[in-house]
């Protein structure tokens, strides 16, 4: 009795099959003929078939979970990049703020002292005395007005040491103090936040 040929399906990522023939005991006269003959054509063919229709289905279905997958993206993607447009034109418009106005409390703290100034204008006969207590009173505004915006006076005593990077020497005096101290001070300096905007103008002791 010649084997029989059974047609069986391998996992779908294999896409193959597997034709596998069983032998059976020639003494065995119960066996059915029919049941030994090899399949036709017809079923070989319609097996394939049926396997191709399950290997089409699950693709279909991996490539709508793919094209999902691939518009959540894309829409995370045009959010993502709208909210950096959005931070990159919001710090544009602080900046633009911040150099338009970045004055504005500087010069608001000078007004006191420009009304000052033409308060004492104002006065068609003033005394020596008026001139000198309005100058006093203008000059301590402007100072205020100064440190209030972290403009400092840079005004070293007499006596203390040299610092390249605060003063300026104008000249090297003799002087019974140490060498390389200021001994006196021309013109103040200025710094601001630590930043110096003008040394103090200074002169210096000379070595003995």
């Amino acid at each position: 009795m010649p084997p029989r040929l059974e047609i069986q399906r391998k996992p779908p990522s294999s896409r193959a099959y597997c034709f596998i023939y069983k032998d059976y005991d020639m003494s065995d006269n119960s066996q059915n003929t029919s049941s030994s003959a090899a399949p036709s054509p017809e079923e070989v063919e319609a097996a394939m078939a049926a396997n191709a229709s399950d290997e089409l289905a699950r693709l279909q279905g991996e490539l709508a979970e793919l094209k999902a997958k691939s518009a959540e993206l894309a829409d995370q993607f045009l959010r993502a990049k709208a909210e950096a447009e959005n931070a990159r034109r919001r710090a544009e418009d602080e900046v633009a703020k911040a150099r338009k106005f970045g004055i504005e409390s500087f010069a608001e703290s000078l007004l006191p002292v420009a009304d000052s100034l033409d308060a004492a204008l104002a006065i068609k006969e003033a005394t020596p005395q008026q001139l000198r207590e309005g100058a006093d009173a203008t000059l301590r505004q402007l100072t205020s007005a100064l440190e209030r915006n972290k403009v400092l006076a840079i005004n070293p005593a007499a006596g203390s040491k040299f610092d390249p990077h605060q003063h300026q020497a104008i000249s090297v005096v003799p002087s019974e103090q140490e060498a390389n101290t200021i001994v006196t001070v021309l013109q103040k300096g200025y710094v601001i936040a630590e930043r110096v905007l003008r040394p103090a103008l200074v002169t210096v002791s000379a070595p003995k």
